[in-house]
């Protein structure tokens, strides 16, 4: 893609309120547009981002036997009612219609899923099954804040397990876990699993996944020697000892990036979603919920990939893989090295705008490709096209065309 074909770029102010990071960055560099607290437009470069993440999400959650749907986020009251969730949560936007009948726009969608699967679960031999859907989520927050970390609309990956068995539970429970594990690893960060209360949703102990960010809004303790964590919201640790290894534990901000619940079967045998078992008599199926904020993960990777220039984007999520950057008046030369990077299918960002060297090497920084590519008089002079990664401080390589195309696809 051509920047001069943006139809946004980047700016030098976030605007106001812009608090975190990921708030001021994603604005900045034209990733993101604040309707209004908690509200946002995803602009060409960070839909490019989030189509990177959910990806990755899909890959994984497929891996484990999710199969995926698309739910309506306006459900009808009477499915919040059954639950005592309409009158409970206080986060739900409720709405009325003309005709006088209540909707809610969905926060989360237990009520509307397990109904669905009601239909087509009728026998032990249609269990398991696990389904999941990318869809947005609208939850009535006091206070939006954050950036896209805590927003009113937001968008999520939810996945429903139904099982037979509380045994065949806990092993999709396990896969669910390290699933998880490989995604965020993939995204570029680091999760800590954190026991946590299961809350409105199960009072059986739940995973959540933190990641450590001076922008959390959790605190937990963790041991550096070991996988132990824990969400101090729930419960203090003994004068800050390892129940695990003994070690001291340490204490930090974390914002939360997926969790998953064991719901028993509250929600089957609230809307009679019942089974035949094997023997002939009814049984409910026992549920897992599994969440992953993708937008959420989005402004977390912000938050920990950056530096005081702009945004550090994983290969595997960046917007593209390279910023290319020409001036000197060398268009012609840019333009074949152009077309030679996409036919080897590199994603290439030209900025072939009419604008400074400064302010293109300035907004390449901004963006954040991992790989910037300069072509100016002084690099062909010097035999080729100067290259580095993003995070390098120093200057870049001389390399010509060939070793350009094997050292951006190494």
């Amino acid at each position: 893609m051509k920047m001069s074909h943006l139809f946004v770029q980047p700016q030098k102010d976030a605007g106001s309120g812009a608090e975190t990071a990921n708030h001021q960055l994603l604005v900045q560099a034209g990733f993101i547009d604040q309707l209004m607290a908690g509200v946002y437009t995803y602009l060409p470069l960070g839909l490019r981002v989030l189509e990177n993440i959910r990806k990755i999400v899909r890959e994984e959650v497929d891996g484990i036997g999710g199969q995926e749907i698309h739910m309506p986020a306006l459900h009808p009251s009477e499915n919040w009612k059954a639950t005592g969730a309409w009158e409970n949560v206080d986060v739900l936007f409720k709405l009325e219609s003309r005709t006088g009948k209540e909707y809610a726009l969905g926060q989360s969608h237990e009520e509307i899923v397990v109904p669905l699967m009601k239909k087509f679960i009728k026998s032990y031999r249609d269990l398991p099954r696990a389904v999941y859907q990318i869809q947005w989520k609208f939850r009535d927050e006091l206070r939006a804040k954050s950036g896209i970390m805590r927003g009113r609309e937001f968008e999520m990956k939810d996945m429903y397990s139904f099982h037979e068995t509380q045994e065949d539970f806990d092993r999709f429970y396990a896969e669910a876990k390290q699933a998880y594990l490989r995604i965020f690893s993939r995204l570029g960060l680091i999760a800590k699993v954190t026991e946590a209360s299961g809350g409105s949703f199960s009072k059986k102990i739940s995973y959540e996944f933190m990641v450590l960010t001076d922008a959390g809004e959790d605190i937990i303790r963790y041991c550096e020697q070991c996988d132990f964590c824990i969400n101090l919201e729930i419960v203090e640790t003994n004068a800050g000892i390892c129940p695990k290894c003994g070690s001291a534990l340490r204490e930090g901000k974390a914002s939360e990036v997926g969790n998953i619940f064991d719901l028993g079967q509250r929600y089957t045998e609230i809307f009679d979603a019942a089974y035949a078992t094997k023997e002939g008599e009814r049984a409910y199926p026992i549920v897992g919920c599994y969440g992953i904020g993708i937008t959420r993960a989005m402004g977390v990777i912000v938050e920990k990939l950056h530096d005081e220039k702009g945004i550090l984007w994983p290969e595997t999520i960046a917007p593209f893989h390279v910023s290319l950057v020409t001036f000197d008046g060398v268009e012609d030369e840019a333009g074949k090295i152009y077309e030679e990077l996409q036919r080897a299918d590199i994603e290439v960002l030209w900025d072939d705008r009419e604008v400074s060297a400064g302010n293109k090497l300035a907004d390449a920084d901004l963006i954040g490709n991992p790989f910037r590519v300069i072509i100016s008089k002084k690099s062909l002079e010097k035999g080729g096209y100067e290259v580095k990664r993003r995070e390098e401080k120093e200057g870049g390589i001389i390399v010509g065309i060939e070793d350009l195309i094997k050292y951006l696809q190494r």
